[in-house]
């Protein structure tokens, strides 16, 4: 049995994370083995994958261990973000000056959340990765270290996106398809969080679900990352060379509700700076997300969500208020409300037509 997770103020260390016992941390964060899901026999697969589903289904947030991802290019990346943030402003103006839909951004200094009502300490780097790439030009190494990256982590959410189908007990290629994932969407985001010299902690990413698939991060060994949990705010300890995956808003959608999007913040505890390094993918932009058919049949109350297009969904969410995962309620179907025919509303006749295959 997984130990307990340790809930504590956000303000409080939480003490080492240790080594990795069974599929847990010391926090009772899961753990899942990528070679055990890729090239273990045919019972530990099995076993890896149910505890992936449960990792899905009962936190949305876990580790993964025996990634692939070297640590060289992990600090390489790490390094080149150094150098990006260092750059005279006016070699970055043109990324300042970007707008939300523009494939590069770069922020910088204070931004204040109108949810929190709290200072949010950010500077970022922001770049579409996938179906196209972009990067910006200045440092001259950053193009070829995150396009590296980009591959490497993208083909490892797109297995781990596989496994979470199988556990599901989907046919993953027909989701894959219905979802093209082979155009997902990718974008890559630097964060950096200046020191903080107070007694306490400030704000540095207001509480928010991610409106993607699954989200990668790997961070500086500064901690600051916190997940809800039961209610509770959890500080993210990592495993040594492990990365942390959260699940996102179109998980929750094409799992009907079943593996829900994590609610996740960023503080800035101290007087170190703390880096972090995000990859997320999701279906691609032009693809309608709705439930799983079979899981909405299946479901006691049939469909929890309307389709949507992911670019829809994604503009909507960035339009909006930081305000945890309330741009889900854009597609949340309303139960026990009355069709004009009298009928309740969880039908999942119109989920059906994106998943449809021939036998």
């Amino acid at each position: 049995m997984a130990p307990p997770s340790h809930s504590h103020s956000p303000n409080i260390s939480n003490g080492d994370c240790g080594e990795c016992a069974g599929a847990s941390s010391l926090d009772g964060i899961p753990v899942i083995d990528l070679d055990i899901l890729l090239n273990g026999d045919a019972q530990e697969r099995s076993r890896e994958i149910r505890d992936l589903g449960r990792a899905c289904e009962d936190w949305g947030f876990f580790m993964v261990v025996n990634h692939g991802v070297p640590e060289a290019l992990q600090e390489a990346v790490m390094e080149a973000c150094k150098e990006l943030y260092s750059l005279p402003r006016e070699e970055m103006a043109e990324y300042i000056a970007a707008g939300p839909k523009d494939p590069i951004r770069i922020g910088t200094g204070l931004f204040y959340s109108d949810v929190d009502d709290a200072v949010c300490r950010r500077d970022y780097v922001k770049m579409i990765a996938h179906p196209e790439f972009y990067c910006p030009a200045k440092p001259t190494n950053l193009r070829e270290i995150t396009m590296e990256y980009s591959i490497r982590t993208r083909e490892l959410l797109l297995e781990l996106m596989q496994a979470i189908f199988k556990s599901l007990e989907l046919d993953g290629g027909r989701i894959s398809e219905a979802l093209n994932l082979e155009s997902c969407f990718q974008i890559l985001v630097g964060n950096n969080y200046p020191p903080y010299a107070g007694s306490d902690w400030v704000m540095g990413i207001s509480a928010h679900s991610d409106h993607g698939l699954l989200t990668l991060l790997f961070q500086n060994g500064v901690d600051g990352l916190e997940v809800k949990r039961n209610g509770q705010w959890l500080l993210a300890k990592p495993l040594p060379g492990s990365l942390f995956i959260i699940t996102g808003d179109q998980l929750e959608i094409v799992s009907n509700g079943r593996y829900k999007a994590v609610v996740h913040r960023a503080l800035v505890l101290g007087e170190q700076t703390r880096m972090s390094f995000v990859s997320m993918i999701g279906p691609c932009l032009d693809a309608i997300v709705e439930p799983v058919p079979e899981l909405a049949r299946s479901a006691p109350q049939g469909m929890e969500f309307r389709g949507i297009k992911y670019r829809d969904y994604m503009e909507h969410q960035q339009s909006s208020r930081i305000n945890k995962k309330a741009a889900l309620d854009i597609v949340r179907v309303q139960h026990n409300i009355l069709t004009s025919q009298g009928a309740p509303n969880n039908s999942t006749e119109a989920a059906s037509a994106g998943y449809s295959h021939t036998n």
